[in-house]
Formats: structure tokens, C-alpha cells, sequence
């Protein structure tokens, strides 16, 4: 089986290679092949990360059947982010093994289907927990006189429309592109269709 090993630290005094280490020894145990190794070195909540952005492009392109990462929580930025990425890569075929913790999307395993639907049940809630937050902080602004126009809403994103383009080079869907970057499927289509 081909893997790919995916590693990250949070800060720039720390180095992936004990993850890097252990994920290749847990790969050559089994007698699997390494396809590839990809790193990040910087914080979870980043929002480009260029070693997961490879590692998800390759996957489209199907040169490797699993993902190995130490941990889940080196994986994403949050748990939602998490259960995106892991449910792409499972719609791709590709299996998603977290060593440490004993994680596997092996479609073989019912425990891990079981797995996969209680994180995404969870995911789901943590997005109901933000929305209801949001809608709480509405009604407030409201009922304290805040102009619609003004601090209610969401605001303006900031984000990097030529890594938009990249992504969709790479052969990312467009609700892919906006799961990973927090963007909304309509603004990452309108930068699409304003590059043609």
C-alpha cells in the first residue's frame, strides 16, 4: 500500500522529526511503500499550510492509498476542518490512519465506520454551537440600538485569492476550496470566475 506520512509542529523552535520517525516506522513494519512526506512548521489555526495543501492536491491525483498522520490534531485546525479533510479523502478512496490514537477510516473496520460517523456528528455540532453564538450575538447587537450596517454581520474576509486559484489548478472543487479556507462557496467562485 502507498502512504503518505503527514507531519506538523505548532511553533518554529520545534521540528517534525519524531513524528516524521515514528509514522515511518509504523509504514515500514507493515511493509508498506512511503509516496510521500509532507510538513508543515507553523500554528494549527494558520490558514495556509502548504505541506497539507500538497498533500490534498496529490490525493486528487490518487498517488498514494492512506494518509498517516501522529495525531488528529496535527492533521486540522479544528475538528471540523479535521472531518472535511478526512471525509475528502475517504470520498477519494484513501484511508486516514492516526497512529497514535488509533484512528483508521479502513472501510473494512464497522468500527471505523462508527468512528467516522460520531466525528462528523460531532463536527456538525460544533457548527451548530458557532451559528446559534452568532445569531445570540445578532439579537444582542440589536436589541443594544447596533445598526445593521455598521457591527452586525459578518465581515469582510481577508484571505489570499491566488492560493484560491492554485487550489483550483491543483483540481480542488470549489466547495473543497471553501471548506479548507473558511471562505464561502459563492465569493471563492466569483475569484474563480473573475481570473478567466
Amino acid at each position: 500500500m502507498k502512504t503518505a506520512i503527514y507531519a506538523r509542529v505548532s511553533t518554529t523552535d520545534q521540528t517534525n522529526t519524531i513524528q516524521v520517525r515514528e509514522l515511518t516506522e509504523y509504514v515500514e513494519r507493515r511493509g508498506w511503500e512511503i509516496a510521500g512526506i509532507y510538513q508543515d512548521q507553523m500554528s494549527g489555526a494558520k490558514v495556509s499550510r502548504p505541506g497539507l495543501y500538497q498533500l490534498m492536491a496529490d490525493a486528487r491525483l490518487r498517488k498514494f492509498d492512506a494518509v498517516l498522520v501522529w495525531k488528529l490534531d496535527r492533521f486540522g485546525r479544528s475538528l471540523v476542518h479535521c472531518v472535511n479533510a478526512i471525509q475528502d479523502l475517504q470520498s477519494l478512496g484513501i484511508r486516514f490512519i492516526a497512529i497514535s490514537q488509533g484512528l483508521d477510516t479502513d472501510e473494512s473496520n464497522p468500527a471505523s465506520k462508527l468512528l467516522t460517523h460520531i466525528l462528523a456528528a460531532v463536527a456538525q455540532f460544533e457548527r451548530e454551537l458557532i451559528r446559534e453564538r452568532v445569531s445570540s450575538g445578532m439579537r444582542a447587537a440589536k436589541a443594544h440600538g447596533t445598526k445593521t450596517g455598521n457591527a452586525i454581520g459578518r465581515p469582510r474576509r481577508v484571505f489570499d485569492r491566488e492560493e484560491v486559484l492554485r487550489f483550483r489548478q491543483a483540481g480542488m472543487s470549489i466547495e473543497g476550496i471553501s471548506r479548507h479556507m473558511h471562505v464561502g462557496v459563492g465569493t471563492i467562485a466569483r475569484v474563480i470566475q473573475a481570473a478567466r
